[in-house]
């Protein structure tokens, strides 16, 4: 016999940790390899955990509602293979008694005990399994614990924080001072105060999820953005003219979309620096072009599916290349692989009438831009007889980039490269030239 660890998998760039939402199988049951075991939630996708072998869950280290980090171990599977997979450091979890050993229903009350004292991570703060040990050790409580300020990686509480809290906490009460802190600090902040008029709402998961991202990423990059309108009159009554054949042909319906994120693809191949990451204080330059497109679903939230390769697409995969991830990603059917790896983001705020917007920058990448909605303006037409008043059709790009290593120049050259492969469409393009 041996045991075979299994480990949260690597679901995105920007995703460290995912939420156990439930257990699909119990101590005791078989497994079958590539047979699910678990599902986990992120703020972008829900998704199915499976197993990599054949065996029988004997073991599992986490509760529903736990918060797991990538490459933690989520449960232990006994597997007739010889190979001895030995299991790694994880994190305190719920022992659950294996059914021959009867003995150990004795000591059921000093768990359930234990239980209740122990801390854990919430929705704002992740406590690393060395720090819950030491707060388990000394006797610290969740208020406690919720209470120090923490010095690492996202605010996150460390081993010498916990120390200093130690050798600072008075020896008397421990409890006392812990509520007077938190009593000072709600007086200084002004409560909210709802009437029995008001309606309160729970903030869903993903909410509380896209919040912190969003805000995260603005403590992280120095954000700026750039503005330019283009005259998109050519592209609407190109697409006009070709839709009806483009549908007869290949069965799918052709928008704006695919097209802009054509010229999107090419002005990353234009200017390789935007299509970049930074991690630890190193600029790391993507070999792939893999475009995230922002996308609406039903209950209100967003998810960002990506286009793998999208410089090497022609119109006509582009286009059933988003059609695809759109439909899927309302249907709830996306695919964890889905909205992976993607080096530079595209949100389309004219779906919902706004002409412009800044979006938030989607780390670890350094620059999106936004699609603002397409307006009849009259406009200065240029031509060899004289300059005369017309109506085109235009629309505002906006570009938020990080100014840590994207400077204004870069960020504008971006975005004026993109306004000129637009304007200058050919409008005499045919089905046969889309491929």
């Amino acid at each position: 016999m041996a045991k075979f660890e299994l480990k949260l998998p690597k679901m995105g760039e920007s995703v460290a940790e995912a939420t156990l939402t439930a257990w699909l199988k119990d101590i005791g049951d078989k497994i079958e390899a590539d047979e699910d075991v678990l599902i986990i939630a992120t703020d972008k996708v829900d998704s199915e955990v499976p197993s990599e072998v054949e065996g029988v869950l004997i073991q599992k280290l986490f509760e529903v509602d736990a918060i797991v980090e990538v490459g933690q171990t989520i449960a232990i599977i006994e597997t007739d293979s010889d190979t001895v997979v030995l299991t790694a450091s994880a994190p305190e979890a719920v022992q659950v008694s294996e059914p021959k050993e009867v003995d150990q229903l004795e000591i059921s009350i000093t768990k359930i005990q234990d239980e209740v004292n122990i801390v854990r991570s919430n929705d704002t703060r992740f406590y690393s399994p060395l720090v819950r040990n030491i707060t388990k050790k000394e006797g610290i409580t969740q208020i406690q614990l919720d209470s120090i300020q923490g010095s690492g990686k996202d605010a996150r509480v460390t081993k010498k924080d916990i120390l200093a809290y130690l050798a600072n906490k008075p020896v008397a009460s421990s409890v006392k001072p812990v509520f007077e802190t938190r009593s000072q600090t709600t007086s200084s902040v002004n409560p909210v105060i709802s009437s029995a008029e008001d309606e309160i709402i729970e903030m869903s998961r993903m909410v509380k999820l896209v919040s912190k991202h969003m805000t995260d990423s603005l403590q992280t990059s120095a954000h700026v953005q750039s503005f330019i309108e283009v005259d998109v009159t050519k592209i609407w009554n190109w697409r006009i003219k070709i839709k009806e054949s483009f549908m007869a042909r290949e069965g799918e319906n052709i928008t704006f979309t695919p097209i802009f994120l054509e010229a999107i693809a090419y002005a990353l191949t234009v200017h390789p620096m935007l299509n970049i990451s930074v991690q630890d204080g190193k600029i790391i330059k993507r070999k792939n072009i893999n475009i995230g497109m922002a996308a609406s679903l039903d209950d209100g939230n967003l998810i960002v599916p990506v286009i793998k390769n999208a410089d090497q697409l022609n119109l006509v995969g582009m286009t059933k290349r988003v059609n695809d991830l759109a439909l899927r990603a309302r249907t709830n059917q996306l695919k964890p692989d889905d909205i992976q790896d993607g080096t530079y983001t595209v949100t389309n705020v004219g779906g919902f009438g706004s002409i412009m917007g800044t979006p938030i920058i989607n780390q670890p990448q350094v620059g999106i831009l936004a699609l603002g909605a397409i307006r009849k303006v009259p406009a200065v037409i240029e031509t060899s007889e004289g300059d005369f008043i017309g109506v085109r059709q235009k629309m505002f790009l906006s570009h938020s980039y990080d100014h840590r290593v994207v400077n204004g120049s870069l960020g504008g050259q971006f975005l004026k490269t993109v306004k000129d492969y637009l304007e200058a469409w050919d409008d005499k393009r045919t089905l046969t030239t889309c491929n």
